[in-house]
């Protein structure tokens, strides 16, 4: 049985290519053929599900689709008649239960019974899913479309690893054709954007990956040590391949996207020219730290300013960013290495808008310089965070 992995090897892009064929020919004249598309991406998704330990994946997509859509549906229709707070919260929780039930049998615990449940996209879905549930309490969704909300969550270009979209930016999309002149330039950006991500995840990312297994064989060599300045190598390694990888992934989904005339969000806009932490977490997977900013951070500060909870704001909001970038690490997985990475990211943004404000109250002098000393420091300090992020050093320090 042929088995399709996303963006994986030239055969999935042949089977891509004529699959969007049609769709784009429709788009270029006005016209959206939704069942196609909608057929498309079934098939697609079947075929990355299809056989061997993908069936069972494939089979928890399905009940989590079952249970997702279950719950939107009955919140959206709760919504309209009322608004208590614990309902939500309860109605979020459940929505979350499938993802954080994988975590835990990502551990260990209950590992053969929880896994089971977990499948390719997972967490990006629930971020699709959570987010329906936020924007419908803050009433920014009214009506619930069971079709919409299916092609929204199984969007097949950006299924297994995101960009996350919002709802009402997708329908935006969903429910017209772009004009022709758009959807030109969307072919256009799409080609280039197909040949940049085949240059990063197929040739650049594969190098670094090269260098990060020989960097991290060589770290092994001084490993009684309990230090090996192959360690440096091993995160920088680490961290350029990480990039190239996903943001080579991502450019498929967004090109991907575009032919099939949907403006997908773009995930990376040169994150190691960043001049501070805040500034990379700007242009480092952009959908997901702005999701994580819009529905976690906000809500903290607004929710503990208006409780009164501290009072001073700069205190309100430091505590928001060590709680916000510790749920990221947790999200990532619950081992040491994620809560950590998502800890010092943390402490980071606060020590950063500590170093905001002084530079602002003292004038500290800003020149050419100073900026590029800003993103060699920035950049540093990041590839220190994916060091801990990879999770050699559990490797390294605990178990070799």
């Amino acid at each position: 049985m042929l088995n399709l992995q996303p963006y994986a090897d030239p055969t999935y892009f042949i089977y891509l290519l004529l699959a969007l064929v049609p769709l784009a020919i429709g788009l270029y004249y006005g016209k959206r053929f939704v069942w196609y598309e909608v057929v498309v991406s079934l098939l697609f998704i079947f075929l990355i599900f299809d056989s061997g330990r993908y069936i069972q994946q494939g089979i928890a997509l399905i009940i989590y689709m079952l249970w997702e859509t279950a719950l939107v549906a009955w919140y959206t229709s709760y919504r309209k008649r009322a608004n208590n707070s614990w309902v939500f919260y309860i109605t979020t929780v459940l929505s979350i239960l499938p993802i954080l039930a994988v975590r835990i049998g990502d551990t260990g615990l209950f590992k053969a019974q929880l896994t089971l449940l977990g499948f390719l996209g997972i967490s990006y879905l629930t971020f699709r899913t959570v987010g329906t549930i936020i924007e419908t309490r803050d009433g920014s969704i009214k009506d619930f479309s069971l079709p919409l909300f299916l092609r929204f969550v199984l969007f097949m270009p950006t299924l297994s690893s995101g960009p996350i979209d919002r709802y009402r930016h997708f329908n935006q999309d969903a429910t017209v054709a772009p004009s022709r002149d758009k959807y030109i330039d969307f072919l256009g950006k799409a080609v280039r954007y197909f040949f940049l991500g085949f240059l990063y995840k197929f040739i650049l990312a594969y190098g670094f990956e090269q260098l990060y297994s020989y960097t991290q064989n060589m770290a092994m060599a001084d490993v009684n040590q309990g230090w090996s300045w192959w360690l440096i190598g091993v995160g920088y390694s680490y961290g350029f391949y990480l990039f190239f990888d996903f943001a080579g992934y991502s450019l498929f989904a967004v090109a991907t996207g575009y032919v099939m005339g949907f403006d997908v969000p773009m995930n990376f806009k040169q994150p190691f020219r960043s001049k501070n932490l805040k500034d990379f977490w700007n242009r480092w997977h952009i959908t997901l730290s702005f999701w994580f900013r819009d529905f976690v951070f906000m809500r903290l500060v607004f929710t503990m300013m208006k409780n009164k909870v501290f009072k001073s704001r700069i205190t309100t909001s430091n505590v928001a960013y060590i709680v916000n970038m510790l749920i990221m690490g947790f999200w990532h997985g619950l081992t040491w290495y994620y809560i950590v990475y998502g800890l010092f990211h943390g402490v980071g943004l606060v020590v950063n808008d500590a170093w905001l404000r002084y530079k602002k109250k003292h004038k500290v002098p800003h020149n050419k310089f100073t900026e590029y000393f800003a993103i060699f420091l920035t950049l540093n300090v990041v590839m220190f965070s994916l060091l801990i992020f990879c999770g050699f050093l559990d490797k390294f320090w605990f178990h070799h």
